[in-house]
């Protein structure tokens, strides 16, 4: 049964929640009814689409991929991720997750960014747009930040990290993604908030866990993230499949009597 804001809040302090991503439906029907959340991630644009970062991927991108997964999860809380340039302001935030709203059957978005976007999550919650937070490592901030770098390393940085999630809490999220941050770090952000932190690269010590499906399942093979676990060699698996159909088709193997008409 798909979860709800309510008993997503509940889950606070009494189970663990799960959330991966899905950029399809056929991957989504797979992931329904077993994860708490499906996450129609921005990471598209690297695991999908072939580019080297999260930046260029558009809104168009994100609403078909979202109409996609929602497709295929009927069952699932979805959340589409907003991509880079489209919440820079009140306006176009609004603007923008409307059109999600209005364009797919997404239960919520996602906007990275803390206190200095607490304004944006205030509005948008308050016009009836439910919205996830990310903070800590923020991939769309890579290019400005010089990198992709682990945060809650200092005491000063913790502390901004737990009033990042404290005013992005006040301001309506009900939940925040909370990536690369040291374990330690990652416990008192969690403590100091009542709504449910989902960590990626952040340690046992949050409310949930998130990994995107093509890391999890093996079949992303540029690099392989520190936090992630491969639960399968996806793409060794697919690739002797496709040796053995090659095979088959060369030496007449394929189709058999059963496959034919």
């Amino acid at each position: 049964m798909k979860q709800s804001i309510g008993s997503i809040l509940k889950a606070k302090n009494n189970r663990k929640l799960t959330m991966i991503t899905a950029y399809d439906a056929l991957f989504a029907k797979l992931f329904d009814d077993k994860v708490d959340f499906i996450l129609v991630g921005d990471s598209l644009n690297m695991s999908f689409a072939g580019k080297e970062d999260t930046l260029s991927a558009t809104l168009d991108q994100m609403i078909y991929h979202t109409n996609a997964v929602c497709n295929g999860a009927k069952n699932t809380f979805v959340i589409c991720d907003m991509p880079f340039g489209t919440y820079t302001n009140e306006t176009d935030a609004m603007k923008n997750c409307v059109r999600v709203f209005q364009e797919t059957n997404a239960n919520a978005i996602k906007i990275e960014g803390g206190s200095s976007k607490a304004h944006i999550v205030k509005h948008l919650t308050q016009n009836s747009i439910a919205v996830v937070g990310h903070i800590g490592l923020m991939p769309q901030n890579f290019r400005s930040e010089g990198g992709y770098k682990v945060k809650g390393k200092d005491e000063a940085n913790t502390a901004q990290l737990i009033q990042d999630a404290k005013d992005i809490e006040k301001a309506g999220a009900f939940c925040i993604v909370l990536e690369g941050v040291k374990e330690e770090a990652a416990a008192q952000i969690t403590k100091a908030v009542n709504v449910p932190i989902i960590g990626i690269g952040a340690g046992i010590y949050v409310d949930g866990q998130v990994l995107v499906w093509s890391d999890m399942l093996g079949l992303f093979e540029e690099f392989k993230p520190k936090f992630v676990r491969q639960y399968i060699n996806g793409a060794s698996i697919v690739k002797n499949a496709i040796d053995t159909y090659i095979n088959d088709v060369e030496n007449l193997n394929f189709p058999a009597d059963a496959e034919k008409y």
